[in-house]
């Protein structure tokens, strides 16, 4: 049986993955799937990448993106979350920020090359405002960014709006905008060396992810079991759901890709000669 190292934040994007090895979907084809939870998001997921320490990855696209045309010994084997990813922007309760006043406060990152770290320079590039890099402060994952906001570490800090949406309700966080990613939020990122060595097991992989995919949007009580595990309220549950497409095929469209650079490269976070070749596997025949 083959062993696949596959890592995502835990959080309700990745439930159809869960249900799939609740179901033995993986086993099925002859595949041992070691699940990794990844509470400080891209930026640690990327790292566990390059070092070897996972084979796959669902990462946010403007991440893995980032930190492949940076030297990550990576590729995107697939699409995995079509829709946009909206970004709750928060604030300590005991601060008066407005949405207007966030570009020249320090914000909290989960690690440099994070998600949390790239959206806000691309609200503010989207904005015409500039953010400097002496504004971040890196505190690990979710819980880090609600100390640092509460500690005045920091004054904002961009996390998912659901994943937050627990902790505004019992008085932690305080949420001042929100920001919709301009691109799917969520790719499938493999090593090259598992990519090389077991093309054909990555390919069964990703059939099987499609497959359980197709089965969560198809499923009568997906919203209750987003309740039950990540603890939403029915109504966020259900926005939530409702709002969220998973891909069912490896398809990812190159407009999109350049859209992605054109941003990142305004956001002078990669360099104006770069290009996007390369970063997505390329299938052959037979895998």
């Amino acid at each position: 049986m083959d062993k696949i190292r596959i890592g995502g934040v835990p959080e309700h994007f990745n439930l159809p993955i869960h249900l799939a090895i609740k179901k033995g979907w993986f086993e099925q084809e002859a595949i041992q799937v070691e699940w990794m939870d990844f509470p400080g998001g891209s930026g640690d997921m990327k790292e566990a990448l390059r070092n070897g320490v996972a084979d796959m990855c669902i990462l946010l696209t403007e991440g893995i993106v980032t930190d492949i045309l940076k030297g990550n010994p990576s590729k995107i084997v697939s699409g995995y979350v079509k829709t946009s990813l909206t970004w709750g922007i928060h604030t300590s309760i005991n601060r008066a920020e407005s949405h207007t006043s966030i570009f020249d406060k320090r914000i909290a990152i989960s690690r440099f090359g994070s998600g949390s770290h790239l959206m806000p320079i691309v609200n503010a590039m989207m904005k015409d405002q500039t953010i400097n890099e002496n504004q971040f402060v890196e505190v690990k994952d979710i819980n880090g960014g609600i100390r640092a906001l509460n500690d005045n570490l920091a004054d904002i800090f961009y996390w998912e709006k659901y994943t937050t949406k627990p902790y505004l309700e019992k008085g932690k966080l305080k949420k001042v905008d929100e920001f919709i990613s301009p691109w799917p939020c969520f790719m499938i990122a493999a090593t090259n060396q598992i990519i090389d060595s077991k093309p054909e097991v990555v390919s069964r992989l990703l059939k099987i992810i499609y497959k359980a995919s197709q089965y969560f949007m198809e499923l009568d009580n997906a919203v209750e079991l987003v309740i039950e595990k990540f603890g939403l309220n029915k109504k966020d549950a259900a926005r939530w759901y409702h709002a969220t497409e998973w891909s069912i095929n490896g398809w990812v469209s190159n407009k999109m890709l350049d859209g992605v650079l054109y941003s990142l490269k305004e956001a002078k976070i990669v360099g104006s000669e770069t290009t996007t070749e390369g970063i997505i596997w390329k299938r052959n025949e037979r895998s």
